[in-house]
């Protein structure tokens, strides 16, 4: 592969293998000017041996077809030269030459001399003052560029730099200037670590420094552009495949099996709805899944037809509905809005909960492997505890926005790089990004979130002291960034939210929607072992609402995880930060079990303020699923570092007991209610009139929204009274279910439930001609259902006629008149 030619009169550090200043010169191709550049080189440092030391210069030629290597053969007998045996690029070149110095510095610089070797002074500078590397910089204050690149050829290399600082290396602003100054040995590794044979070696160098934790000093330099380079503007996007491919070439094996067990086990957790979507139905969604598929198929719809995204007429018509209140999380239901117009929303939001549920559990392990625990197998049960824990499998029968969680981790950290203050602007910046998405995939878990923050961020506060005086300046600066970048993208979003059509004040979940104390060692209904529904649902306010069940076994071993580990702060906070949620969850009012004693809860110093107003409260108790995953992950790591035997199998086994009541089965499906054939054929075209709507009665509500497949499997081809979404009541406008209360739909909804008529006269029938002209009805519907004979009745009582069945139901045709 190569071919060395001995140095000529070799001089005494030489014989000892050792000198003070190693200069790497990379040349293909470079006859013309590397003459020119040896000379410049040579005579500088003889002049500055006093300043330099020894030193020598390796010139690598990468497989030159010209007359580089005689060049460089008998330019000055501290020249010497490697070969290689054909041309493969900068990096080969540059690995070769460095593998063969012997310097305690080695600088790196190109041929063409663009940056001038006099300049190597500010560069040993900044090495003498303690950088392990200091490398020319064409964009820091002082740097000094005498003779520029063509414009255009500029802006393209600084579009470039700008991704590759962006993906690659954050914080170093020029990467790319070929004049670098490096710890020898330091070089030595880096260089032969390196994978790249292009000129992206650069960028991996710098990579390999920076992730080592070695201090790399941007340096102004004088620079001037020379002719007849070899670099493009359009080789950038190639740097950063390379840089791409090295990255997964670096993952571990686990790494890559994470991803791909995680999607196994929510598809596990789905599978009864998951093949089959259009035609299963998660039975513990209630009336959620007909509510989300709505929400996917009416944001596809929207950008369909370039309409208002934040609002829509089909639900609730003619008064509507504001999107933005209703939680549509456009972070995922715009990008898969093409999958939704292609397949259906049925297949969309299937598809989307379980990529966002398993994209939430790799989340989670990215973050415990890079700022907790080393071991891989202790971070994927961490994760999986954080992700699949009984409160997240219970909100993944209905709630996508409580699941698809993976923001949170990201957030998570970059919050901690904020706190170290190295690049607190670009770390803001990109945490208000970060935290603009996440607003438009849930607000309700963000605000979980930063309160889980705030606990946690209080906890460590406290236990250092030191830590926390050093990092609360870079953190509050980064954070009013962030708001700064943040709050101007979502002011639009959030004013339509809160007082645009149809926005409400807060959402009442009665006096006391928090957990009862019970709920937190008890098993969730979905435990594949001790699952009770019946007990789980005296615990909790409906199967979607399981928001603790975390079982006295996880408990007790999180419990003795904190004494174990006590000495250590990071568990001091999570420890205070899963009490403290779990106590808020408890809601204003704690009732002791089996007692009539009930105690003031802390939530009740909160549950007025705006935006926790509408929380329910029992949710706070999810804060804790990641704390006990962290938890978990650490004891395990510490048990599986440890080379007693005995030890790792009464600690796995411990945590294997822990966990096995909790482990989820999968949630339940049934096969779905058919449309009627009236909807299905399009039958309904010929009653419903451009501006008018199809009325089901009793209306859609949030006990039964039936009505909304009907609309989404029509292609949202008619509008719908009612449904069931939040909007405002009376002149406070208190949010609630479903829409305002109308005389007629009230009385029909009753005969549904009840089966009892009212006696119905001229006043009923004159409140309904009034309501089904609010409505602008064109058709109404009774579709087979409980009590459908007594429906009948009072339908045709209210309207003077009877029913026609077609289609599979029963209709009154209104343009004859009421």
């Amino acid at each position: 592969m190569t071919a060395p030619t001995e140095p000529t009169e070799p001089t005494e550090d030489e014989d000892r293998g050792t000198v003070d200043l190693s200069v790497v010169i990379p040349a293909y191709n470079e006859e013309a000017r590397l003459g020119p550049t040896l000379d410049a080189v040579t005579r500088y440092l003889a002049d500055n041996e006093s300043r330099f030391g020894s030193w020598e210069v390796v010139v690598s030629d990468d497989g030159s077809t010209d007359g580089t290597r005689e060049v460089a053969a008998l330019r000055h007998p501290r020249v010497r030269l490697v070969t290689a045996d054909r041309n493969r690029g900068k990096g080969n070149a540059l690995r070769l030459g460095v593998a063969a110095t012997a310097g305690g510095r080695v600088l790196v610089t190109d041929a063409d001399l663009a940056a001038p070797i006099e300049e190597l002074e500010r560069l040993d500078k900044a090495l003498s003052e303690g950088s392990a590397a200091a490398i020319g910089s064409r964009a820091v204050p002082g740097a000094e560029i005498a003779d520029r690149q063509h414009r255009l050829r500029e802006l393209l290399g600084r579009a470039g730099n700008l991704l590759i600082r962006a993906t690659a290396v954050p914080g170093i602003k020029d990467t790319q200037c070929g004049f670098k100054l490096f710890d020898g040995e330091l070089a030595r590794e880096a260089f032969a670590g390196s994978r790249l044979d292009g000129w992206g070696i650069d960028v991996e160098v710098l990579q390999h420094l920076h992730r080592e934790g070695h201090p790399i000093t941007e340096v102004p330099v004088r620079w001037s552009h020379q002719s007849g380079s070899k670099v493009g503007p359009l080789d950038y996007p190639k740097v950063l495949a390379d840089l791409a491919r090295l990255r997964l070439r670096r993952l571990r094996p686990a790494d890559l099996l994470v991803p791909v067990l995680f999607l196994l086990m929510s598809v596990a957790l789905y599978s009864g709805r998951f093949f089959d979507p259009d035609h299963r139905y998660l039975v513990d969604s209630l009336q959620d899944q007909n509510q989300w598929e709505w929400f996917f198929a009416v944001t596809a719809d929207n950008l369909a037809h370039f309409r208002n995204p934040l609002f829509s007429d089909f639900q609730n018509f003619p008064d509507g509905v504001n999107l933005m209140a209703n939680t549509v999380m456009l972070g995922v239901s715009v990008p898969f809005a093409p999958l939704t117009l292609l397949a259906g929303p049925a297949v969309s939001l299937s598809v989307c909960m379980a990529l966002g549920l398993a994209a939430t559990a790799v989340a989670w392990y990215w973050l415990l492997v890079k700022r907790v625990v080393r071991n891989r197998g202790a971070a994927f049960v961490g994760a999986s505890l954080a992700a699949f824990a009984p409160p997240m499998v219970s909100h993944a029968n209905a709630h996508p926005n409580f699941v698809i969680l993976f923001m949170i981790p990201l957030i998570i950290d970059r919050a901690l790089r904020l706190a170290t203050g190295e690049r607190v602007r670009r770390d803001g910046i990109v945490l208000g990004l970060m935290a603009v998405y996440q607003v438009f995939l849930g607000e309700e878990p963000f605000l979980l979130a930063a309160l889980g923050m705030t606990l946690f961020a209080l906890a460590y506060a406290v236990v250092r002291p030191q830590v926390a005086k050093e990092a609360w300046r870079p953190l509050g600066k980064g954070l009013l960034i962030a708001g700064a970048v943040c709050l101007p993208l979502v002011a639009f979003p959030l004013a339509w939210q809160f007082a645009g059509p149809q926005s409400y004040h807060s959402v009442l979940h009665g006096d006391n929607a928090g957990n009862s104390p019970l709920s937190l060692l008890a098993f969730s209904e979905r435990s594949l072992l001790y699952g009770d529904a019946g007990r789980a649902n005296e615990l909790s306010l409906n199967p979607t609402e399981q928001n603790a069940f975390y079982g006295w076994p996880l408990v007790l071993v999180a419990f003795g995880i904190v004494v174990r580990l006590w000495e250590r702060p990071l568990v001091k906070a999570l420890a205070f930060t899963s009490v403290a949620a779990a106590v808020l969850s408890l809601g204003p009012e704690i009732r002791i079990p089996l007692t009539e004693t009930v105690y003031p809860g802390p939530w009740a110093l909160v549950r007025r303020f705006p935006l926790f107003e509408s929380v329910i409260e029992g949710r706070v108790a999810m804060i804790c699923a990641p704390a006990l995953g962290v938890l978990l992950a650490l004891a395990l790591e510490k048990v599986l570092a440890t080379r007693r035997i005995a030890v790792q199998y009464f600690g796995l086994l411990t945590v294997a007991l822990a966990l096995l009541p909790i482990v989820p089965a999968p949630l339940k499906s049934e096969k779905r209610e058919a449309v009627p054939e009236f909807i299905t054929s399009g039958m309904w075209k010929s009653y419903v009139g451009k501006g008018e709507s199809l009325v089901p009665l009793p209306l859609p509500d949030p006990g039964y929204a039936e009505a909304l497949h009907w609309q989404t499997s029509a292609g949202l081809g008619f509008k719908l009274p009612g449904g069931y979404f939040n909007g405002p009541y009376g002149d406070d406008r208190i949010g609630i279910y479903g829409a305002a209360p109308r005389y007629t739909s009230d009385m029909l909804r009753d005969v549904r439930y009840s089966g009892k008529v009212p006696v119905i006269g001229k006043n009923w029938q004159a409140q309904a001609k009034k309501d089904f002209a609010y409505w602008k009805a064109g058709v109404l519907v009774v579709a087979p259902q409980p009590n459908d004979e007594k429906l009948r009745q009072a339908v045709a009582a209210l309207t003077g006629k009877p029913g026609k069945w077609t289609g599979g139901v029963w209709v009154w045709d209104l343009h004859g008149g009421s």
